[in-house]
């Protein structure tokens, strides 16, 4: 039986920004679907953004995502009873979803602030390449690094 043929959705733009990026972040940030609630952590944060940098903070938002994107990854596959992991390029929509889960999870397992400070802090850590995302995204890159004498196993 063939597979399901997975249709890419399109997203509108969001409200207040008019920006694709930030509402698919937002729907990212959402947890038990409600939406609202991270319309407001995003737009609070990218608020503390703009008193803090005095930039426009969609520019900082991209800047962040850009950085926080990974350029390969690793794939586990199994050849002749082992398993090896071959490294790969990424592909752009899954770059987007891995950086914006990378500074949404950073952001969270900070403590004792709220959610849009921490999201604020963590964009523009990712912005200016620092923080804990932009060093998950070193991470994976040095182990794709470490595995490309597999990479002639790619499909």
């Amino acid at each position: 039986m063939r597979k399901k043929r997975n249709y890419k959705r399109n997203i509108p733009a969001d409200m207040k920004y008019g920006s694709v990026a930030a509402q698919r972040f937002i729907n990212y940030l959402m947890t038990q679907g409600k939406k609202q609630i991270a319309e407001g952590i995003l737009y609070a944060a990218f608020q503390t953004i703009e008193n803090n940098t005095k930039e426009n903070p969609i520019a900082i938002f991209e800047k962040a995502i850009e950085n926080a994107a990974p350029a390969v990854e690793v794939s586990s596959r199994r050849i002749g009873g082992a398993n090896y992991q071959v490294p790969r390029e990424v592909r752009i929509d899954r770059k987007f979803m891995l950086a914006a889960r990378w500074i949404i999870g950073a952001a969270r397992a900070k403590k004792g602030k709220p959610m849009a400070e921490k999201l604020a802090e963590e964009l523009i850590a990712a912005s200016k390449n620092e923080g804990a995302a932009i060093k998950k995204k070193q991470d994976t890159h040095r182990m794709a690094e470490a595995n490309r004498a597999f990479a002639h196993f790619q499909w």
